[in-house]
């Protein structure tokens, strides 16, 4: 079976929004924990606006799921932009009257810009061919890399420009993901046309007994599996990003430093994409969920031994963060794809989403309490333990399957 001839359009634009997506992305978690710090003057405290935002993600990934599901992925990712930028331009306003509530808050609307940007993933497999799949889902992450890399780069200058503008300096970034999310947006409703999920019902025309199988088998042991190899990633990550900006500014270490290592671990989140993708295309995605698991550890135990006063052992450690990150996630994703039929697509996709928005939370939560009574290495430790739960997970999915397999052979 051909590429549906859609499939290329598609693409391009969410590409195209994605490039902005992703500088509202890192724009905004490169400085929120010193935001939050600074207005709390605790470190303890300082994970809180990543569980915030992620948070509110958990609660957007929800309803970017069901508007798509019931309306298509132009309106749901649509709405999940505009969410996004609506928080970001809340949480200035928040550091310009020095409201704690107007920032918590608008911490969580702006995690609506977190889920639209890991949701629009899923709208890049609608149309894919199993063999090309994990392809497209890579293509859709690959493009974030552009504003991802760019947007903590900018963090000094925009901090620059808001001084000039006599607000707070950290509130510079989110002005900058406001605007970045509002284009994402914008570029969605104009031009995501066809609809990708729209399109895939109609081609698909499941039958009635289909559509009700699909919605009482949600939760197949692949798409377990999926869950459970993109939450662990997703927890790790948070965890150990996090933190980092907050320990190399406790170091001695600039707004612009910690934006490079911030940059150089985004980038390992999404530049890696296309070839991630290969691999699960070639390999498989449980083959690529291990070296998810095992580049994590590799990660947890750099970030762990790397001095304090070097930046470039940091850079490495986080970099290798966001290739684990990649690889589970691209994994991870293309597992959900899958397993899930058109009739449930979304509505599946963005409960998935939900675990990972939830384990986002706990992991950014979590890190500043960890980081008070262990310090930073040993977050960076536990880490690399808790990515090994994947191996375990994978085993129970395949021996799951396998069991399946024999009963519907023996039964027919």
């Amino acid at each position: 079976m051909s590429e549906h001839p859609a499939q290329r359009r598609i693409l391009d634009v969410l590409v195209a929004a994605q490039i902005f997506s992703g500088a509202g992305l890192a724009a905004g978690i490169t400085v929120g924990a010193l935001l939050a710090q600074d207005m709390l003057g605790s470190t303890g405290w300082a994970g809180l606006p990543a569980a915030m935002f992620t948070v509110g993600s958990a609660a957007a990934a929800v309803a970017v799921g069901r508007i798509s599901q019931r309306a298509g992925r132009r309106a749901g990712l649509t709405f999940g932009y505009l969410t996004g930028a609506l928080g970001s331009f809340g949480v200035v306003a928040g550091a310009v009257t020095e409201s704690l509530p107007l920032l918590f808050v608008s911490m969580v609307v702006y995690g609506a810009g977190t889920a639209t940007s890991l949701q629009a993933r899923y709208a890049g497999a609608d149309l894919a061919q199993p063999k090309h799949r994990a392809r497209a889902i890579s293509m859709v992450l690959v493009a974030t890399t552009v504003g991802a890399v760019v947007g903590p780069n900018l963090t000094t200058p925009m901090s620059d420009l808001a001084v000039r503008w006599g607000i707070p300096s950290l509130s510079g970034p989110f002005v900058l993901s406001g605007v970045a999310y509002l284009l994402a947006g914008l570029v969605l409703w104009v031009l995501l046309r066809p609809d990708p999920l729209v399109l895939a019902k109609e081609i698909a025309e499941e039958p009635t007994e289909v559509v009700a199988t699909a919605v009482t088998t949600r939760w197949s042991a692949p798409i377990v599996a999926g869950t459970t190899v993109m939450v662990v990633t997703q927890l790790v990550m948070a965890a150990v990003m996090t933190m980092t900006p907050v320990h190399m500014q406790n170091h001695g270490h600039g707004v612009g430093a910690a934006g490079f290592v911030i940059a150089v671990h985004v980038a390992g989140m999404y530049l890696p994409s296309l070839l991630s993708g290969m691999l699960v295309d070639r390999f498989g995605a449980g083959l690529v969920a291990v070296v998810a698991a095992a580049t994590l550890v590799a990660a947890g135990l750099a970030a762990a031994l790397a001095p304090p006063s070097s930046v470039a052992a940091l850079a490495v450690a986080l970099g290798l963060l966001g290739v684990g990150w990649n690889l589970g996630l691209v994994a991870g994703t293309t597992m959900i794809a899958d397993a899930t039929p058109v009739a449930t697509r979304a509505r599946t996709q963005g409960t998935v989403d939900v675990g990972i928005a939830i384990a986002g939370a706990g992991g950014g939560l979590g890190s500043g309490v960890i980081v008070a009574f262990a310090d930073y290495p040993g977050l960076a430790y536990l880490g690399a333990g808790i990515a090994l739960l994947i191996v375990p997970a994978l085993a129970w999915a395949t021996r799951r399957s396998a069991v399946r397999d024999e009963v519907v052979r023996v039964e027919s």
